[in-house]
């Protein structure tokens, strides 16, 4: 990977929101963490000088932690400490239990998401399931309650590498439109 990249394009938070949130931009930021001696810190170490030094809550530290990892070419894109991660969110058109419902229901879920082996670690009827994929993954499933529709956030951690954080990433996106045409009645 190469260094020095735009951390607004890395993390996908622009500029703006970066200066209107804690009052200094990318470029400070990363002037601030180089003059530090951020290239030689890990994760943990970036986010006590954040702590220490800055005046940001502990979501923006994480955050620009991140992107000073990401645009100096010390973290890919989607790696964590722990294994690669990614997620996807959609809203459906769909009560929270009947999405819940097509998730931990056998024969509902085989409609829309066939040959998924995993091992339910835990489940919190109707907001939210933990799952060990087969290959020692692990998958948190999320649902919000938005009334007549539901949003479901899909994560999907401990992946081994970049590539198949992307695999995975597009697999879940097709997997949501998957789930939306099931509750829709056609699937």
């Amino acid at each position: 990977m190469s260094a020095d990249q735009d951390p607004a394009t890395v993390t996908g938070t622009s500029d703006e929101a970066v200066v209107r949130a804690t009052g200094k931009s990318w470029a400070e930021w990363l002037a601030l963490l180089d003059d530090a001696g951020g290239r030689e810190m890990n994760h943990k170490q970036l986010v006590a000088q954040l702590q220490a030094h800055h005046d940001v809550s502990s979501w923006w530290q994480q955050q620009l932690a991140v992107g000073y990892e990401q645009s100096r070419g010390l973290r890919a894109r989607h790696e964590m400490v722990d294994g690669y991660q990614i997620s996807r969110s959609r809203t459906l058109a769909a009560p929270i239990a009947a999405v819940y419902e097509a998730w931990a229901d056998d024969a509902a879920r085989a409609r829309w998401l066939p040959d998924a082996a995993f091992t339910v670690r835990k489940a919190t009827p109707p907001r939210s399931l933990r799952l060990t994929w087969a290959d020692g993954t692990l998958v948190e499933v999320a649902l919000a309650d938005k009334g007549d529709r539901t949003t479901v956030t899909v994560q999907h951690n401990k992946l081994p590498d970049a590539a198949a954080a992307e695999g995975m990433k597009a697999q879940w996106a097709a997997a949501l439109t998957r789930l939306a045409a099931h509750l829709a009645g056609d699937a």
